[in-house]
């Protein structure tokens, strides 16, 4: 047995380290954290100073055993847990439940999985840091109070089965107070000119500084300059410089990965988990800046090398962020060499990302020359300006150009990417003006990127809480990630050409949207009901303010439970109040009368989601009130009358197929066909309203063709008992379990028995993970 037991979090990085370490060391995996608090409401005693209660997963304990066994027999153990507050935690959570002694304990930090690095750690070890312990103690106490004791006034006041978190709320609340801004902007347009001189190669752009709100008054502007000289009042010509970005944060990469690779938060963090545990990058949570010196002469030498001298440009990046700690670094490559990698393409892609922000960051500004040249028009006192830039030098950007979150259109009509040779006092022969008409854009809802970066801005969350928050907050339900069509929207063009001017309309696409983040009505209404009921908790300086103290509490400067139980009283007081004196929340809206029947017409939150109703419950009509759903993209508090009567035209029959009735309607699920008591949905941008008889019997025709592909046998024995072709080849469905098909077994061959025996098997197997295949289906 080997004298020394390591133990890291996963599996993937303790076999990298264990090819950096002797026969001497034997490196175990703890699969993450191997306890957590109970399930039940005593997992704190907050009389008793907050004390926790803490259990061992089910699915831990044969690790936490293993363990337990390997550490008995080593002479050290060594706890390598990732170096943030939660790795620090995990290296406490192994040292009690493992029954470690601290004579025979030692705990390493590392950023990078090199064996450079790791020797090195060897060489120093600490004890495990309790200011890092208690910090994220005191977060996962008081997010754990916060959800305990919000979740339950919240299925009392709106609606079963809500929750809260602190982080997660905030998060909603901005996504909500965006959503609103965006449907309170009124769109104001203006004329923008743009005029082109000269010819061929010579020609070139100049713009109007000023916009013109009224039609007239471009179509004046215009008026004047048929016959109008242009020339040249002034030129000015000046060097100007553009500098690198910092080596990427945590939160830095999420949005560059999300602008150039389309990367979701979460996919970024996964990525970057794998490059990190094969020893490709840095640790990826860190909110740090800072390179190290051998980081920094690694990359010096690798620009000299590969651009030569004058590429090259020492700089040592500040962190803004009080709370990070510069001892960290930000996330680089491991090796400065290696400008690619081996892998999936995801990790390849992340990767060069990653490599090209850290080289980028040590490389000469990018020079260049930028000539402004200002153009008279003899009829008017506006003057045009003309605007060109020149790269003298291309420096860093001859690796890495920084995108951004800027929604608006950066390509301006009047820049140019090089003016042609001018002088003062030049006559300018004009080809073509134009006065087009441009609206105003409303706020941009949010990425995920650009919601984490709001986030950081703002001091809410850290690193490792920026992508979890992202995925919570859209699992619950309380916002949603999609795209969204635009509408047409018609804008006005004033042409001079030839002395003469001409009007035309266009049409352009506008509000379409890609992958942004929307609230969801039940996201909006417990918004509002926090807001109203729970300020604190939703205020972004308190929230920053708690995450400041959490800093202050891993520095030592404050004590945890004294933080705690400052919070903790005052808020524990605010639920109580709120369950004896709130009305229940449904975010309800009346949107006037029914044309014809003259009865009320309102929009609320229903159990099953949001609604339209047609009539009142609280009168003494015998009539019922008619109920509709909301569709997709519809929410409380746009929606309009006419839009609320539409969605009464549905059920609708459309016709008669095999005798019978066709009728479409629309489900929690979207539109779809009901015919003979089957249910069939209505492909994708197929609008339920205009659905012909022979679109419905070709929708119906279609599904059954599949279905009758998808089904390979059937059973006289028990009709619940099929085989299919799934996605991942064929399978049993057995009731309510899906059953994987042994390799060598012909699905057509299968006898009732057969089919049952397996599925029996299946049954007593140990449960895999949520996710997998062949899970029991919900």
């Amino acid at each position: 047995m080997a004298k020394n037991l390591l133990i890291v979090e996963s599996p993937a990085k303790a076999k990298t380290i264990e090819g950096y370490l002797g026969k001497d060391f034997t490196v175990k995996s703890s699969y993450g954290h191997i306890r957590d608090l109970v399930k039940s409401e005593d997992a704190i005693d907050i009389p008793n100073n907050f004390k926790q209660r803490y259990e061992v997963p089910a699915d831990k304990k044969q690790v936490v055993s293993e363990l337990k066994k390997l550490a008995k027999e080593a002479e050290m153990v060594w706890l390598a847990s990732d170096e943030d507050r939660e790795g620090e935690a995990i290296s406490w959570h192994l040292f009690e439940t493992l029954g470690l002694k601290n004579d025979k304990t030692k705990r390493i930090v590392f950023h990078e999985i090199t064996k450079p690095a790791i020797l090195k750690a060897i060489d120093n070890p600490r004890t495990i840091d309790y200011n890092l312990v208690n910090a994220q103690q005191a977060r996962r106490v008081l997010d754990r109070l916060v959800g305990f004791e919000l979740s339950p006034v919240l299925w009392k006041k709106v609606k079963p089965s809500l929750s809260a978190g602190r982080v997660q709320s905030v998060a909603v609340r901005l996504i909500v107070e965006r959503e609103r801004e965006i449907n309170k902007f009124t769109a104001e347009a203006a004329f923008r000119v743009v005029a082109i001189f000269g010819k061929g190669r010579d020609a070139f752009k100049a713009e109007l500084p000023e916009r013109f709100s009224k039609e007239e008054d471009a179509q004046k502007f215009l008026q004047d300059c048929v016959d109008a000289a242009f020339t040249v009042k002034s030129l000015d010509t000046r060097p100007t410089k553009r500098s690198p970005a910092a080596p990427f944060t945590t939160s830095t990469l999420q949005q560059e990965a999300s602008r150039k690779l389309g990367f979701s938060v979460s996919r970024t963090m996964s990525v970057a988990q794998r490059l990190y545990e094969s020893g490709k990058i840095t640790y990826m949570r860190t909110d740090s800046v800072n390179l190290s010196d051998m980081a920094l002469n690694a990359a010096q030498q690798q620009i000299t090398s590969a651009y030569g001298e004058k590429y090259h440009q020492l700089r040592k990046y500040k962190t803004k962020s009080a709370s990070a700690q510069e001892a960290h670094e930000a996330i680089r490559p491991t090796y400065f060499n290696e400008h690619t990698i081996d892998g999936e393409s995801a990790e390849k892609r992340l990767y060069e990302l990653i490599w090209k922000r850290a080289i980028a960051s040590q490389m000469s500004e990018a020079q260049f020359e930028k000539t402004t040249a200002k153009i008279d028009i003899s009829t008017r006192k506006e003057d045009l300006v003309a605007n060109g830039e020149v790269m003298k030098f291309d420096g860093f950007l001859k690796v890495y150009l920084e995108s951004n979150d800027d929604e608006e259109d950066n390509t301006q009509d009047g820049d140019n990417a090089i003016l042609p040779p001018l002088t003062q006092g030049q006559v300018l022969s004009l080809q073509e003006m134009t006065a087009t008409e441009r609206y105003s854009r409303p706020p941009a809802r949010y990425t995920e990127a650009s919601l984490v970066k709001k986030l950081e801005e703002l001091g809410i969350g850290r690193p490792s809480t920026y992508a979890p928050t992202i995925s919570t907050v859209q699992n619950r339900g309380y916002v949603v990630k999609e795209d969204r069509e635009g509408k047409q929207r018609n804008f006005r063009v004033l042409t001079l050409k030839d002395k003469a001017i001409r009007q035309e309309q266009k049409t352009e696409n506008t509000g379409a949207e890609r992958g942004k983040l929307f609230p969801t009505d039940i996201g909006a209404v417990v918004n509002d009901f926090l807001v109203q009921h729970f300020n604190g908790i939703v205020d972004f300086h308190f929230t920053a303010k708690v995450e400041k103290q959490f800093d202050e509490i891993a520095q030592g400067l404050t004590e945890w439970t004294q933080m705690l139980n400052s919070f903790y009283h005052p808020f524990h007081e605010g639920v109580e109040s709120t369950i004896q004196t709130a009305e229940k929340a449904r975010g309800e809206r009346e949107l006037g009368v029914h044309p014809e029947s003259g009865k009320k017409i309102s929009v609320r939150i229903g159990r099953f989601g949001p609604f339209v109703q047609i009539g009142d419950t609280d009168t003494e009509s015998e009539e019922k009130p008619q109920y509709a759903s909301l569709r997709t993209g519809q929410m409380i508090e746009t929606i309009t009358l006419e839009e609320a009567l539409e969605l009464f035209k549905l059920p609708k029959k459309v016709g008669i197929f095999e005798e019978k009735d066709m009728t479409v309607a629309i489900g929690k699920f979207g539109p779809y066909i009901r015919h003979n008591s089957a249910f069939y949905s209505l492909p994708k941008g197929v609008d339920p309203m205009s659905v012909t008889e022979q679109q419905a019997i070709e929708i119906i025709e279609e599904k059954r063709k599949k279905d009758a592909e998808k089904l390979i046998k059937t059973f006289d024995e028990n009709p619940d008992v099929k085989i299919l072709n799934g996605r991942w080849g064929p399978y049993i469905e057995f009731g309510k379990l899906n059953v994987k098909i042994p390799k060598g077994k012909e699905p057509l061959q299968l006898t009732y028995e057969e089919c049952k025996a397996l599925a029996d098997e299946a049954e007593k197997a140990p449960k895999k993970p949520a996710g997998k295949k062949f899970a029991k289906k919900k």
